[in-house]
């Protein structure tokens, strides 16, 4: 048995760690697991999604007004934090869309992308690492990339003739994805709020989901984490420039979320370890 779990949360840029998975890192911080969250690049080309932030940004530069928000959300979560230092790769729009800007972390060598990341989990030394799935959760080259390097981490960090240099080599015992977003939660959330005479922002969302194959066999773990909920949004307020206060995010009550869908849900995509699906907790088969 070690003497603590420790979790690895890796994502593509600063509010990320706060829309897919605070809730389950804030309950495994309450239990003693050490989490450190890795965040590949700054969210330098990020947009202003806040209109009420847009001075702020204008006066420091959106590069420092993100870095400073990261820091409130990671002191909300109670968690530690590593920015890997790559550069954000920006959202490519257009048909036929743009090439990628040069040194951008969605366009540099894979084997240089990763060996950070590398470092990280060779010197935190996690039993169990979170990222995003092959389609990055949604097609954002930063999002792909961040899977790609978390798969890479998770394959070579324990393997001593590959990115030498970085640590004694330390092997991740599970790999997870996020499906914070999959249909069937997203179709709960709308039809709940219909239910009860409140407008639903997920009409949209729900009509592209519907136009998908259904997703729900990649969900093979529903960790309960409603009781931390609430800390879970306020570590997504900390993200200002991101988060409207009358967005999306928070336009179903914590009392309805509660009874909804009170798990975060993720896919297991590796694991060195006897597993039982389905799963509620992302330290199973580790801590027995």
């Amino acid at each position: 048995m070690p003497e603590a779990f420790r979790l690895l949360a890796v994502h593509a840029h600063p509010d990320d760690e706060s829309s897919k998975g605070a809730a389950t890192v804030a309950r495994y911080v309450a239990e003693g697991v050490e989490v450190l969250i890795a965040t590949c690049t700054g969210g330098e080309r990020g947009d202003v999604l806040n209109p009420l932030t847009q001075s702020q940004v204008d006066e420091h530069g959106i590069a420092e007004v993100r870095r400073r928000e990261m820091a409130d959300a990671v002191a909300v979560l109670g968690v530690n934090h590593v920015w890997l230092g790559f550069e954000d790769s920006g959202y490519p729009e257009g048909d036929p869309k743009p090439p990628l800007p040069d040194g951008c972390f969605g366009a540099i060598p894979l084997d240089v992308a990763a060996r950070p990341l590398v470092e990280v989990v060779r010197r935190f030394r996690p039993h169990v690492i979170t990222t995003y799935d092959e389609n990055g959760g949604y097609p954002h080259p930063d999002h792909i990339r961040c899977h790609e390097v978390a798969m890479e981490a998770y394959e070579s960090a324990g393997d001593p003739t590959k990115h030498v240099g970085t640590g004694e080599p330390w092997e991740p015992l599970k790999l997870y994805y996020h499906q914070t977003f999959h249909r069937a939660r997203v179709e709960a959330l709308h039809a709940a709020l219909l239910e009860s005479g409140a407008e639903s922002p997920f009409g949209d969302w729900v009509q592209r989901l519907a136009e998908r194959p259904d997703d729900a066999h990649r969900v093979t773990t529903r960790v309960p984490a409603s009781p931390w909920f609430h800390i879970r949004d306020e570590a997504l307020r900390a993200h200002a420039t991101q988060v409207a206060p009358d967005g999306f995010w928070f336009a179903m009550p914590l009392d309805m979320q509660h009874e909804v869908w009170p798990t975060e849900d993720y896919e297991l995509a590796r694991s060195r370890v006897p597993v039982d699906l389905p799963e509620d907790d992302l330290f199973a088969g580790i801590r027995e």
